[in-house]
């Protein structure tokens, strides 16, 4: 099955959080639905989700980020799509979905972090209009 042509990508809002919790396969953890409430709830904060045949297949999450020099960006913060609905377009859709929505809502840019051995996301941003802009180091505090 072709689902590039079937695929529909809704922004989710407080009322779905439903549909939060059918998408947990793709999460990299449980859903703690206190979080997904808290992240649904805030402005700037987004959850689309690319849905096939009323099935939830992947979804894409952004996050604005203002600083005061320079404006509002938009933080692609995760990106997943379903085993089977994988190399049919869904992601890119999702990632284009995402700067659209960056660029309605005044983003001066749309930007995201992988990892140089991950392929199939490079493969992904690149299909959806993203440029490396070169190598960056990553640190983390973590705060258990």
């Amino acid at each position: 099955m072709d689902s590039q042509d079937n695929v529909e990508i809704l922004r989710l809002n407080l009322g779905d959080l439903d549909v939060v919790d059918a998408l947990q396969p793709l999460f990299d953890q449980a859903v703690k639905p206190d979080a997904a409430e808290k992240f649904l709830r805030q402005d700037g904060h987004h959850l689309l989700v690319a849905f096939v045949q009323s099935l939830p297949v992947g979804f894409v999450s952004g996050v604005e980020l203002t600083h005061p020099d320079k404006g509002t960006e938009m933080f692609l913060y995760e990106l997943a799509v379903g085993d089977n609905f994988r190399r049919r377009g869904i992601g890119r859709k999702l990632v284009e979905a995402l700067a659209a929505l960056a660029h309605e809502r005044g983003c001066y840019d749309l930007w995201v972090l992988t990892e140089t051995e991950n392929t199939a996301a490079i493969r992904t941003y690149q299909s959806a209009g993203g440029t490396d802009v070169g190598t960056s180091l990553m640190f983390e505090w973590r705060f258990a």
